[in-house]
């Protein structure tokens, strides 16, 4: 009986040291410098990647790096080039820059689409109004996004959609079990009930056409939470000045009060 209880407690002191180093490597990130390539594209394109102080913007590239090496990015009907290689890893690091060590364990591949598609992923005929989505059934664990779409987010200074955050905001929903608009994962129990309230007035005011929001974002709770997350990240401080509420609370979301 003893032998196996000394078994059964080096097994339980090797899982552990496992997972110590596991953690461990997953802290320290990947040790090569970022190609100068990809600095160059996170310096002119991604305002987010711009307004961090250096140690920040060493640690947004690790964890652009870090991205890249789990998860696979292929073109279909395109070629993926350098730039939208770094555009989808800055659009799936902003929402969560501020939760060190987080990696999206619901996601193997993105899918990059010359354009729009339909639900059906084809690229040609009718009702191509599709510019991206997370997938489901078959398409579980994948992502679709339009590669225009992807590169005019990121020139366009002056909108307030980026598709990429968008879906990878849909991906952070999910962590708790469904993408309902609900991140309970990230936000305090206490804040559940006010955000609750609030997301039900802001899309009440979208449908009566009392918000500079999108439209989209009132079709349902988990599509306003991936929308305001747009707004909020691509114009921080117009959502501070037209929807000081939906800001706090985006701030404290997104680990950054």
């Amino acid at each position: 009986m003893n032998i196996v209880l000394i078994v059964v407690f080096a097994l339980a002191l090797l899982a552990l040291l496992f997972s110590l180093v596991t953690l461990q490597k997953k802290k320290t990130g990947p040790q090569k410098p970022i190609p100068v390539g990809y600095r160059l594209v996170l310096a002119e394109q991604v305002p987010f990647y711009q307004q961090l102080n250096e140690d920040k913007q060493k640690e947004f590239e690790d964890r652009v790096q870090q991205f890249l090496s789990n998860v696979k990015i292929t073109g279909v009907k395109t070629t993926v080039e350098e730039t939208d290689r770094v555009l989808v890893a800055a659009s799936a690091i902003i929402p969560i820059f501020n939760f060190p060590g987080w990696e999206y364990v619901n996601l193997n591949e993105v899918l990059l689409y010359p354009d729009s598609f339909n639900h059906d992923f084809e690229q040609e005929g009718a009702e191509r109004n599709i510019v991206g989505m997370v997938g489901s059934g078959a398409m579980h664990r994948t992502m679709i996004l339009s590669q225009q779409e992807l590169r005019q987010a990121f020139l366009d200074k002056t909108g307030k959609v980026n598709t990429a955050i968008h879906e990878f905001v849909h991906l952070v929903d999910k962590t708790d079990g469904s993408a309902d608009g609900m991140p309970e994962f990230i936000l305090g129990q206490q804040y559940l009930e006010p955000w609750l309230q609030l997301m039900h007035r802001e899309i009440k005011n979208i449908q009566e056409n009392r918000s500079d929001i999108n439209p989209y974002g009132a079709t349902s709770e988990a599509e306003f939470f991936a929308v305001v997350s747009e707004y909020f990240f691509e114009r921080p401080d117009l959502l501070k000045q037209k929807h000081p509420e939906l800001y706090e609370i985006l701030l404290i979301i997104f680990g950054q009060k």
